[in-house]
């Protein structure tokens, strides 16, 4: 029986444990799929004590001479290896396309330019750095994960290269964070715990009943809240129907919290497409309609978040 969250996690009977291989560099007979001004950076980190690349997405005209005053609002993506160039994608060989989606929106005039920061996860300990509650489902045996942790290693390790670096406009107004599966995990954990840093997350396919649970417990009540939410998530994630079915109570559980805190379809948006699967392509077909959403140049938040 084909299990599809095995893209990301190993699938224990029904649900998923990680088995992440490290991502090395693109093979040589790959051809990459990079499109812009991309740069990579490679961060030391005190707080996990290892080293990952931090691949920043600068918009078209970043350099001229008439932007020098220019700042821009930052989006971090996780699972960098994935998000903007298939070759480095070594699980699928596929991507979701951030480069050419967010071009696009912005030549359209959907969304202001903005940079996008891929941050690459960390290899066989990828889920150790992103779950901030155990995986007693999928992985009962797993070490007690260090994903508490994860927040602080964003706030005071990678925003500071970035902003340290580049034209960043900064704080929750202008810095969103997004991720799938257990990076859409670490994405919402990072929300919920970091308000006063990340004002914007996109949540892809995320496994809720890490903790038995309490994650979805985190978000009830919500005191501080982000400014605008979009969480994705697959009709077919797994090939198990009971899967899928426990997958989306935990969503609707989520959105029913922020709705209890006072969100509405301004600043938050769930979307259950019932076709797409535990993927790359799927979370690429969304990002479009995510990114407009978070960061619409028609829907812009003004004021306060919801109380």
């Amino acid at each position: 029986m084909r299990m599809l969250l095995s893209r990301w996690c190993c699938i224990a009977v029904l649900l998923v444990g990680p088995i992440q291989a490290p991502a090395a560099s693109a093979s040589p007979e790959c051809k990459a799929t990079v499109t812009g001004d991309l740069r990579v950076h490679t961060l030391r980190s005190a707080i996990f004590g290892n080293e990952r690349k931090i691949r920043v997405l600068l918009p078209d005209g970043y350099a001229d001479a008439a932007n020098k005053d220019r700042r821009y609002p930052v989006l971090y993506l996780l699972d960098g290896q994935n998000v903007f160039d298939a070759c480095l994608s070594d699980v699928s060989h596929h991507e979701w396309g951030a480069d050419e989606a967010v071009n696009r929106l912005v030549a359209d005039n959907k969304i202001p330019p903005m940079i996008v920061v891929g941050v690459d996860h960390a290899g066989m300990q990828r889920a150790h750095e992103y779950l901030p509650y155990k995986d007693f489902v999928g992985n009962p045996d797993m070490e007690e994960p260090a994903g508490k942790q994860f927040p602080d290693f964003m706030a005071r390790e990678v925003l500071p290269l970035v902003d340290g670096q580049y034209r960043t406009l900064q704080g929750p107004a202008n810095t969103g964070i997004g991720g799938s599966s257990y990076g859409g995990v670490a994405s919402l954990y990072a929300m919920l715990a970091k308000p006063n840093v990340f004002g914007f997350g996109l949540v892809e396919s995320p496994v809720l009943w890490i903790g038995l649970g309490q994650l979805v417990r985190d978000t009830s009540p919500l005191v501080v809240m982000p400014r605008r939410v979009f969480i994705g998530l697959g009709g077919q994630e797994s090939s198990d129907a009971a899967v899928n079915r426990k997958m989306l109570g935990l969503v609707r559980q989520v959105e029913a919290n922020f709705h209890a805190a006072g969100y509405d379809t301004s600043n938050l948006r769930v979307v259950v497409d019932a076709d797409a699967q535990h993927t790359e392509a799927a979370w690429e077909q969304r990002l479009p309609s995510a990114l407009a959403f978070l960061y619409g140049i028609q829907v812009t938040p003004r004021g306060d978040p919801p109380r």
